[in-house]
């Protein structure tokens, strides 16, 4: 089984959405990061299921849709490491 981490900026991405969407509607808001915060649990048993990013050769990082979020993701040995994560009309 893999091992799940999260990186700092991931963490901070999750904070800004959840501080963008609160504003509208809060309920949403948790809503929309718990959803996002449960998608690696399906990383975990599958953790290649996800697009690989060739620009990033010869790391193995890859990106995965949840919703209407995009979540970047690296595997290094048996740890899963979630990188970044935004909405996918964001300019990135």
């Amino acid at each position: 089984m893999m091992e799940l981490r999260w990186t700092s900026k991931a963490l901070s991405d999750l904070a800004r959405l959840y501080d963008f969407l609160s504003v509208v509607n809060r309920q949403a808001a948790a809503r929309t990061v718990q959803s996002l915060s449960q998608a690696p649990d399906t990383l975990l048993s599958n953790p290649r299921i996800g697009e690989r990013i060739e620009e990033f050769s010869p790391r193995d990082v890859r990106r995965l849709l949840v919703g209407h979020y995009e979540m970047r993701y690296e595997i290094q040995q048996s740890t899963l490491y979630i990188l970044r994560l935004w909405h996918v009309r964001e300019d990135r």
